[in-house]
């Protein structure tokens, strides 16, 4: 499997994230796990 970079920051009680390739697709989680998997979809 080929690593992607994702870019994540974190806001009122959520971790908001997009792949550095699809900047315009974002998505969030409650943790950063969640987050990573919620990616995921994207790839």
């Amino acid at each position: 499997m080929e690593n992607k970079k994702f870019v994540s920051y974190y806001e009122d009680n959520f971790w908001i994230g997009w792949l550095e390739e699809f900047p315009d697709y974002r998505t969030q989680g409650e943790t950063l796990e969640e987050l990573r998997e919620n990616l995921k979809r994207y790839l």
